[in-house]
């Protein structure tokens, strides 16, 4: 059995303020690299997703230059209109 501590937000900004200047560059590091590795991941999925719209209508995501990618979503984003 694994207890879980709640705190609030402001809770966790005091802790942090309490920190040595050290500790909070390495959270703030530590935080910053979670960040991008989760920005990766979405740009991985959103991409994968985008090449598998282009195959469903017969285009090829990687053969579309910049200005067919970018009308290509523009198409997907507004496909209610």
């Amino acid at each position: 059995m694994t207890a879980t501590l709640e705190l609030t937000n402001e809770q966790i900004v005091s802790l942090y303020a309490q920190l040595d200047a050290q500790v909070q560059r390495t959270v703030l590091y530590t935080l910053a690299e979670s960040a991008s590795a989760k920005r990766q991941e979405y740009r991985g999925l959103a991409e994968a997703a985008l090449r598998r719209r282009t195959t469903e209508r017969g285009l090829n995501w990687e053969t579309m230059n910049e200005d067919e990618r970018l009308v290509f979503v523009d198409d997907l984003v507004h496909e209610d209109r």
